[in-house]
């Protein structure tokens, strides 16, 4: 079983607040970070035990489309692995393509992004091919609280100026 930590790393929790500055009306009911006590029962080797795994809440109708961003995530050299709608693709067997999802959870409504071990730091832009934020919306997706499904401990976020603890340029 792998040990479960007691916060997220900033580059899952750059994904969501990232989402949230580019699509601020998004739903996020089935964002997640850490793990409750009954998926870690369930899946005692996940990537959420790490905090190197992050749920992002399928929404189109708001601006995040997983069906996209499964798709272009696979360029980013973050990721390990990606599950969405009944499909996984991994950066290990990427020459395979997308695979059939065996888990009992087929991720139909989130998209769940694994992220490499050496990435954990890493919050620079997930959605790079989307439009920029306005400022605002940035600001707001730092004061939005944490969802109330999985809880996790705010870090400071590097993805941008606003957020930047040292900004350059």
């Amino acid at each position: 079983m792998k040990p479960v930590v007691k916060k997220a790393t900033p580059a899952a929790i750059a994904v969501l607040r990232q989402a949230t500055a580019i699509a601020p009306s998004r739903l996020k009911v089935s964002d997640g970070l850490l793990p409750s006590k009954a998926h870690q029962s369930q899946n005692p080797n996940s990537d959420h035990n790490t905090g190197l795994a992050v749920d992002l809440t399928h929404d189109p109708k708001h601006g995040i489309d997983c069906v996209d961003i499964f798709q272009k995530l696979k360029e980013d050299k973050r990721d390990k692995y990606l599950i969405f709608k009944g499909k996984i693709w991994s950066k290990e067997r990427e020459a395979e393509g997308d695979r059939e999802y065996t888990g009992s959870n087929k991720h139909n409504k989130h998209l769940h992004i694994s992220i490499n071990d050496g990435a954990g730091k890493d919050t620079s832009p997930w959605f790079w091919w989307l439009n920029q934020p306005k400022v605002t919306n940035q600001v707001k997706a730092i004061l939005i609280p944490s969802p109330s499904k999985k809880t996790y401990k705010t870090e400071v976020c590097t993805c941008c100026k606003v957020h930047a603890s040292n900004p350059t340029s």
